[in-house]
């Protein structure tokens, strides 16, 4: 799915207003039909409800809400905020509110008095939208400090008030509302899917509101957020007369002493994944563990006993991954060395390739176009420096791929994946539990296995982030977050292929 600024946002909806064409006041009464829906399908009408509204629009979503909720005997109480007049659209829920509900609506000016509330109350964030361009101070603030400081469930109408739509350095933190729900209009805001926001968002919901598709289809955008829709037409179909041939023979670089298990795992995936063939060159010592683990794999060993010292004829592999468990001894660094130089198509690189890397940053002009390479946090800025905040690290990477011409798969919460092109994809599967040993040596197996089948580079990184997080996430069906393991995100590669075909028939 294609998402937008908060700027553009702003111009989808007036797009849509101009040629639906639809009043703004009428496409404020369809984004309250949906919070009303969602709001339903979660709390019950014995649940009290206090709303904290703002003078702006998103107070006029709020309010719109409110008469909604009170005409489906929710026990509402709305508390209005402002300082100077309302908007237009503001105004007009406001009268119909009072309208149809004298009772149920107070002012609030100069100073914030707290409700009168019993404990079960659900209180929502209706104060300012993703249009805020300073911190929150006077009224407004002690409203997010008292919301926060309540205890009670929240839930915010579109962003979190005090929330930056994308990057918050201004912000004051301390008088950001933390929503327990986010339920987001039309898009989710780039702000919600970086990690230093996460304390604020709690569960993002995004509503369709109907915003014109036309002028969302014109409008370019650099960010997407991938959903099962979006990665179901990647997935290759299989003729009954292939053979393993046909699925290519990828080649994993991986292992050292100690280091097995990196070979097992990223081997296994590529195979799950449906690589015809899969090769492991790693150590000699390493032989038995990976053969008696999967005999399925073919094992190439190296010259040398506990390290990889070189690499015969890559040429002949339909796709190479480099980098699992293989160590920074300098003689391994000389071969990744090697293998940059020669190597032409590309490749994935991971793990301790890229720590090699790290240290000979020149090695960064040889990698293959296209490559992907699939970094932490941590890996990231020893490459390409340290970052303050993940928006920081997201333009970093945008700006790396482009210079060097590679994929770049930035591993955590909602994966992102940098395009050479300039796009930023953001992953919507995976879970906390895949925060577990080996979970990106299996993310490397399945990466190679989906190029060595011939997918683009391109689709490789975007089906296999989302094939790699669903696999966890169905893993969470038997497993608890604790206990989650790398090998239980293999085991589940099976159904989530099957699982994205079957949702997509």
């Amino acid at each position: 799915m294609k998402f937008f600024t908060t700027t553009q946002i702003r111009q989808l909806d007036q797009y849509t207003i101009e040629h639906e064409p639809i009043s703004s006041v009428d496409l404020m009464e369809r984004a309250a039909n949906a919070l009303c829906s969602s709001f339903k399908g979660v709390f019950s009408t014995n649940v009290p409800v206090c709303i904290i509204a703002g003078q702006g629009n998103n107070g006029g979503d709020a309010l719109a809400l409110a008469r909604l909720l009170l005409k489906s005997h929710y026990r509402v109480s709305v508390y209005l905020i402002h300082s100077g007049s309302l908007s237009p659209d503001c105004e007009v829920n406001r009268k119909r509110l009072v309208s149809a509900y004298p009772s149920s609506l107070k002012d609030l000016n100069e100073e914030f008095s707290a409700p009168g509330i019993t404990e079960d109350t659900i209180l929502v964030d209706g104060l300012f939208g993703s249009g805020l361009s300073r911190p929150l101070t006077g009224v407004y603030g002690q409203a997010v400090t008292w919301m926060n400081q309540s205890n009670h469930p929240i839930v915010s109408i579109d962003i979190p008030s005090g929330l930056s739509g994308e990057e918050n350095k201004l912000s004051d933190k301390s008088v950001i509302v933390k929503a327990n729900n986010t339920l987001s209009l039309q898009f989710p805001k780039l702000a919600f899917l970086l990690a230093e926001n996460a304390q604020y968002v709690g569960k993002l919901e995004v509503l369709d509101i109907g915003l014109h598709p036309e002028a969302i289809d014109r409008t370019t955008s650099d960010l997407f957020f991938l959903e099962e829709k979006d990665i179901a037409p990647l997935l290759k179909d299989r003729s009954k007369f292939s053979h393993k041939g046909t699925f290519g023979h990828a080649l994993i670089v991986a292992g050292s002493k100690g280091m097995a298990g990196a070979s097992v795992l990223s081997a296994l995936a590529a195979l799950r994944s449906g690589a015809g063939l899969v090769t492991v060159h790693g150590p000699a010592d390493n032989r038995t563990i990976v053969q008696t683990s999967i005999p399925e794999v073919i094992f190439k060993s190296d010259t040398a006993g506990e390290i990889i010292s070189h690499i015969d004829s890559p040429e002949l592999y339909s796709a190479i991954a480099i980098g699992p468990g293989i160590g920074t001894h300098p003689v391994t660094s000389g071969m990744l060395h090697e293998f940059l130089i020669k190597i032409n198509n590309p490749c994935v690189i991971d793990a301790d390739a890229l720590n090699i890397i790290s240290k000979q940053k020149d090695l960064l002009q040889h990698i293959p176009k296209n490559s992907i390479i699939s970094p932490h946090p941590k890996e990231f800025e020893r490459l390409f420096g340290e970052c303050n905040s993940s928006y920081e690290r997201m333009l970093k990477a945008q700006k790396a791929s482009k210079i060097y011409g590679i994929i770049i798969i930035l591993k955590g919460a909602n994966t992102l994946i940098a395009i050479p092109t300039g796009k930023l994809y953001f992953n919507s599967t995976g879970n906390s539990g895949m925060a577990t040993a080996g979970s990106g040596d299996v993310l490397t197996g399945i990466l190679v296995g989906l190029l060595a089948q011939g997918y683009s580079p391109e689709e490789a990184a975007l089906t296999g982030v989302f094939l790699h997080g669903r696999a966890g996430d169905l893993a969470l069906g038997h497993e608890s977050k604790e206990s989650l393991l790398a090998g239980d995100i293999i085991s589940c590669l099976g159904d989530s292929f099957k699982s994205i075909r079957k949702n997509n028939q």
